[in-house]
């Protein structure tokens, strides 16, 4: 009788070893190494990757799929994949638990199965009734959208030879298996494969994809990181389940850039496209407040303002706390530092704290100037006129206010929702001055800026 071999294998990052090992060496992770079944060639037949019947042929011959997308019904849905579905693409889409991945999922499948032809949603975490009595609180109901509960992958492709669709959904990866492999479903040889199997068939059929996936504790996806690299475009779902708002976010794609994003509202109906996302987010901005302020951001081809919030509090005891909500704390101490250093505002025995209103996450450098401003405006009790003015710009470590990019679109969409006076850097005033009603401030220093707001 042959020696049944054996491996560890860490169920985080697919680190493989002989032996068992407390610590995975390749992420560092504590007790993620699992032992799995070493099968044989002669039992293991693997699926090839991908089907390709056709032969090499010149870049210049090759038709271009630019134009091959279809719609999903939702337009922040296509403005994160960059313009729509694409034949063959498979798509991750991951979230923290209640974040709504699957009402989104259910709500782009009814639409493009009304529009498009047949679309097969398969979950493997619930029955065919509790998918209907999602569906029928969100009015997706379409005709050809046809739903299955099952977790054998090759059952699954058995389906959709049989019912050719436009369009397939699979909730989740972490709970598909394949009979080939002896380890457990969500383990990383039963994902790895899983995945394998369903990029081949919606490769060599150009059926596109949708895979959920779960998230760990931290936030990350979870599985092997080598899924990531597999699938054409990954999505991220992030927000608050306590808060009305969700973001839909590119982390990878193929197809289109990285940098848009969708902004939803969730409802009793499902999510709610926003489509002026600027307008939500300030719909409770107090008109005169300390520590309050307007900043703006560019993601994607889209300019976003959000209002910032910031509260200065002696410390009581120890060391002062920095508390950083949507902003990077390395970002945020480095502005106070500067207001320290440059200004000579005393904080070194203050709590702060910041926030972004709304649940948005800033990334780039356009917020600081607003940062330090709403800080300053807390700590000397001065309230700053939030319906009136905005601040925008990249404080340096020289306490210099740099230029920014984009900084055009965003001072056109302030002038759009009726802000009166921009606080911009000196070296774009002259440009944006002639190109807007807005009444501009140019400020070269920290120190102008913060002249403004004095009483």
């Amino acid at each position: 009788m042959a020696k049944i071999k054996s491996k560890f294998l860490c169920q985080s990052c697919g680190y493989e070893t002989p032996k068992w090992l407390g610590r995975c060496p390749g992420c560092e992770q504590w007790n993620t190494m699992e032992e799995e079944i070493i099968q044989s060639k002669k039992e293991f037949n693997r699926s090839p990757v991908m089907v390709s019947r056709t032969k090499p042929q010149s870049i210049q011959m090759v038709q271009s799929g630019a134009h091959n997308r279809f719609d999903t019904g939702i337009k922040e849905l296509n403005r994160v994949l960059g313009g729509g579905l694409v034949k063959g693409a498979l798509t991750l889409i991951s979230g923290e638990p209640g974040i709504g991945k699957s009402t989104l999922i259910l709500q782009a499948s009814s639409a493009v199965a009304e529009k498009h032809g047949r679309v097969l949603y398969v979950s493997g975490e619930e029955s065919e009734e509790q998918i209907k009595m999602r569906a029928e609180r969100l009015n997706a109901l379409a005709k050809d959208l046809y739903v299955v509960s099952e977790t054998n992958v090759d059952v699954i492709e058995k389906y959709i030879e049989e019912y050719q669709p436009v369009f397939v959904i699979i909730d989740s990866i972490q709970t598909l298996f394949k009979e080939d492999l002896s380890s457990a479903p969500g383990s990383v040889s039963q994902v790895k494969e899983c995945a394998n199997n369903l990029m081949r068939i919606g490769k060599s059929q150009n059926i596109p994809m949708f895979i959920v996936a779960h998230v760990t504790k931290q936030g990350e996806l979870a599985g092997p990181r080598v899924l990531e690299h597999m699938v054409d475009t990954v999505l991220h779902f992030e927000g608050e389940r306590t808060q009305e708002f969700r973001i839909l976010r590119a982390l990878k794609n193929r197809f289109g850039t990285t940098s848009e994003i969708g902004v939803f509202e969730m409802k009793e109906e499902g999510l709610i496209q926003v489509e002026n996302p600027s307008a939500i987010f300030l719909e409770s901005l107090t008109p005169q407040a300390e520590g309050a302020i307007v900043v703006a951001i560019v993601e994607g081809t889209r300019p976003l303002l959000v209002e910032i919030q910031a509260l200065v509090t002696p410390a009581n005891a120890g060391f002062p706390r920095r508390t950083a909500v949507g902003i990077d704390l390395n970002r945020l101490n480095l502005i106070i530092a500067v207001l320290e250093k440059k200004v000579g505002l005393p904080l070194m025995n203050q709590d702060i704290y910041v926030s972004v209103v709304g649940g948005l996450k800033l990334e780039g450098t356009s917020a600081d100037l607003g940062i330090a401003m709403a800080i300053y405006s807390s700590m000397r009790g001065v309230a700053i006129s939030s319906r009136d003015l905005i601040a925008l710009g990249e404080v340096s470590l020289t306490g210099e206010i740099r230029a920014i990019g984009h900084l055009e679109k965003m001072v056109k969409e302030a002038e759009k929702l009726g802000f009166a006076c921009g606080v911009i850097p000196g070296r774009s005033s002259a440009k944006i001055k002639g190109n807007t009603s807005m009444r501009i401030e140019g400020v070269s220093t920290l120190k102008e800026a913060l002249n403004l707001i004095m009483p």
